[in-house]
């Protein structure tokens, strides 16, 4: 196509400009594949209640492994890719490369810090008991990707999902110009007004009606609609 100034070619890449990075799940799970297939989503208003009476006895009935965060946590498994490390048992973390960053360009830069303190499943246990953790994991990850990758705190994304994809609690840090997956408004809460939300009232995510969206084929959404609640 050609209209003006703008036209649109098929382009053919030699080999050494064609890589393709790729990550293997093996051997994966019902539910690794349906999180890579393409289903239609519904949105879900959770209120403190609903989490109490469906989400957590729903996340309490899975078992859905997270040993691989508990490898990585006691360096049994990817100690060499580790970026920064606070050790403290209740306020520390580790903030390690995600695996859709290859690390060779900054554009789509994507960290996780990941807290050493085992039981916090998500934003919903979230108390001001976890302020100290949470300021470590915003001032000590900002530093730490200054000083290794030149990225300065304003130039990040720094947020927590809910629902996460797995339930132990971790950060991500992105470049703020990277559309990254699931930094979308009904996902992504930023840390920094976590923390400022904590602040005000120390239960506000006990209390508050968070807004997510589940696929058609997830379980939760069934049990949602089970209640009248979708």
């Amino acid at each position: 196509m050609s209209n003006d100034i703008y036209s649109t070619y098929h382009l053919y890449p030699p080999p050494q400009l064609s890589e393709i990075k790729t990550t293997v799940v093996y051997p994966a799970t019902e539910k690794h594949l349906q999180k890579y297939l393409r289903q239609d989503a519904y949105l879900i208003c959770e209120t403190g209640e609903d989490y109490k009476n469906i989400t957590l006895p729903f996340i309490q009935s899975q078992s859905f492994s997270i040993q691989w965060v508990y490898n990585i946590l006691e360096k049994k498994a990817e100690a060499d890719r580790i970026i920064h490390e606070n050790p403290d048992s209740s306020n520390g973390f580790i903030l390690i490369p995600d695996f859709k960053w290859n690390q060779k360009q900054l554009d789509d830069l994507y960290l996780i810090a990941i807290c050493h303190r085992r039981g916090i499943k998500s934003l919903r246990d979230l108390t001001a008991e976890h302020l100290p953790l949470l300021r470590n994991i915003l001032q000590e990850g900002k530093e730490a990707i200054l000083k290794r990758f030149g990225v300065a705190g304003s130039q990040l994304r720094i947020y927590l999902h809910y629902q996460p994809s797995y339930f132990h609690l971790h950060v991500h840090f992105t470049a703020l110009s990277y559309d990254a997956p699931g930094c979308s408004v009904e996902r992504a809460h930023l840390l920094s007004d976590v923390i400022d939300n904590l602040e005000l009232d120390p239960q506000y995510y006990q209390k508050r009606t968070l807004t997510f969206a589940l696929r058609a084929d997830e379980a939760l959404l069934k049990k949602f609609q089970e209640a009248g609640k979708a």
